[in-house]
């Protein structure tokens, strides 16, 4: 019996559980959170906001606030410096260094044990089992697995506390026999430098059955890229004959399906999406032919929604699943056993169905351009791209956008920088068609464009090759989680890009 077979009996039981999603959602959900507030009762935290009086969902709503990480970030800070009982019950260890805020370059995210086991290692080992339900036949497996994780470094001189990338924290933390299954080494995997990284794994995984990818899109495809590139071959089927799937997550896959599809030629590869960010993992793409993602309801996270067009109102209150309705936008909260409660992780998302609850995420509550009234968020630009790459047959490396209020003409519009891995045969052409499907997709936006009153025609400024590269090396966050910022109301990152794309 082959270790896939093997792991498909083992996972039976797991399997049987999805079924509770269907109709239980909101018990298990309801279940969550009399755990989290039952272990965290006796922390500074639990005892400051009466955790102790908490009966129902509603006690906990009006007892805790919400917060974003400057309210929680003094709390975190005598975590890491080795105090306990703050946030979670104990001593918390790990840190995964997130993208900053507006007051800070990083945010430190506080990743409990119990964190680890019922949120990130949770969603990683449904994540197999859920693909190895939907393809009976797998041998995933019986080969390794190339994980592509990041860096840590120690935290103060706190002893055994270390801060970095959540894939490092994942793979350092790992049960040890997850080794026979996956792939680089630890001591490649979790080197700082990523080009170095890049090199190292491309050497070490090139005669490798890899069976399975997973990492960010961005990242692993400059893996693949160097393996190729070594190999001599003119496909990654041709180096990895047993390459089955490419488990994703971080960033939007859809600019980079075509170039992956380029790199794997096999019919047969597949995709799947995964929710998994520093301060938990939420969702799982379980039906290959809907990309929406399935919310996990029976990790130690309890969700809560906020109405995208409530997000700046200091009275809008929050749902919980069973309050939200399909086809909006929300801005979600968190609380977990990391000691995040109420967390605004920044992301916002728009609900498909019910029983079992499927959403998608459409950007992020900053990562939009509302300079004029246009609300144009990550979802419109995501589709507007796609559908701009399949009308002129070019590819969209990477990109970012930002308004121009008003230039030397007194004009405003949108200005786009691109980093393209196929051309359009005429940027001006490319420019149209997009600008048209964001008018399709956006009414705000097309009422904004409307005879050029408010907003002229967007602009697009090609960007050099590797420039995006370039500026996150500038700013030290070179591979890992790091991501470039989408779409932006404040032109500092695009004017730093264009300052580097004329060197």
């Amino acid at each position: 019996m082959s270790i896939t077979q093997l792991a498909n009996i083992i996972f039976k039981k797991r399997q049987k559980e999805y079924e509770r999603y269907l109709n239980q959602a909101e018990t298990l959900q309801h279940n969550v959170m009399q755990h989290l507030i039952s272990r965290a009762r006796d922390t500074e935290y639990g005892r400051r906001h009466d955790f102790a009086a908490i009966k129902s969902y509603d006690d906990f709503a009006r007892l805790l606030p919400v917060n974003t990480y400057e309210e929680l970030k003094a709390d975190i800070d005598r975590m890491r410096h080795g105090e306990a009982d703050i946030l979670w019950p104990g001593r918390v260890k790990w840190y995964a260094k997130s993208s900053g805020t507006t007051n800070d370059k990083s945010k430190f995210i506080p990743v409990s044990r119990e964190g680890l086991d019922h949120i990130h290692y949770a969603g990683g080992a449904d994540t197999v089992i859920t693909y190895l339900r939907n393809n009976p036949k797998s041998r995933m497996l019986d080969g390794k697995g190339l994980v592509l994780g990041g860096s840590h470094a120690p935290n103060y001189n706190v002893a055994g506390s270390l801060v970095g990338d959540l894939s490092a924290i994942l793979i350092e933390n790992m049960n040890p026999l997850v080794n026979f299954v996956r792939a680089p080494k630890k001591e490649i995997a979790l080197l700082s430098d990523f080009e170095e990284k890049r090199e190292r794994i491309a050497n070490a995984t090139l005669k490798r059955n890899i069976t399975n990818l997973s990492g960010v899109p961005s990242w692993m495809l400059s893996v693949l890229v160097r393996v190729l590139e070594l190999s001599g071959k003119d496909s990654l089927e041709q180096v990895w004959p047993n390459l089955e799937v490419f488990f994703h997550g971080g960033i939007a896959f859809g600019p980079y399906r075509s170039q992956y599809e380029q790199l794997i030629r096999k019919p047969d590869m597949q995709y799947m999406e995964t929710y998994n960010a520093s301060e938990g993992f939420f969702g799982i793409q379980d039906d290959p032919a809907d990309h929406s993602l399935l919310l996990m309801v029976d990790y130690d996270v309890l969700y809560e929604f906020i109405p995208l067009d409530k997000i700046d109102d200091p009275n809008a209150k929050a749902v919980p699943i069973e309050g939200i309705e399909l086809g909006k936008n929300y801005a979600m909260l968190i609380s977990t056993s990391c000691g995040l409660w109420r967390y605004m992780i920044g992301d916002t998302v728009m609900f498909t169905s019910r029983n079992p609850y499927k959403f998608i995420i459409t950007g992020r509550t900053k990562y939009f351009i509302n300079a004029f009234g246009e609300e144009l968020i990550m979802d419109n630009a995501e589709k507007g791209l796609a559908y701009a790459c399949r009308q002129t047959g070019a590819e969209v490396l990477e990109y970012t956008a930002a308004p121009v209020y008003m230039d030397e003409h007194a004009k405003c519009r949108h200005q786009w920088l691109i980093e393209f891995s196929k051309n359009p045969v005429s940027i001006e052409e490319f420019a149209l068609i997009l600008d048209k499907k964001l008018q399709e997709l956006n009414s705000d936006y097309e009422a904004k464009r409307y005879h050029n009153v408010t907003l002229q025609h967007l602009e697009i400024v090609p960007a050099r090759r590797g420039l995006f590269n370039d500026w996150l090396k500038s700013k030290g966050k070179l591979g890992g989680q790091h991501k470039i910022p989408r779409l932006s109301n404040s032109r500092k990152n695009i004017e730093e890009m264009l300052a580097l794309n004329n060197k």
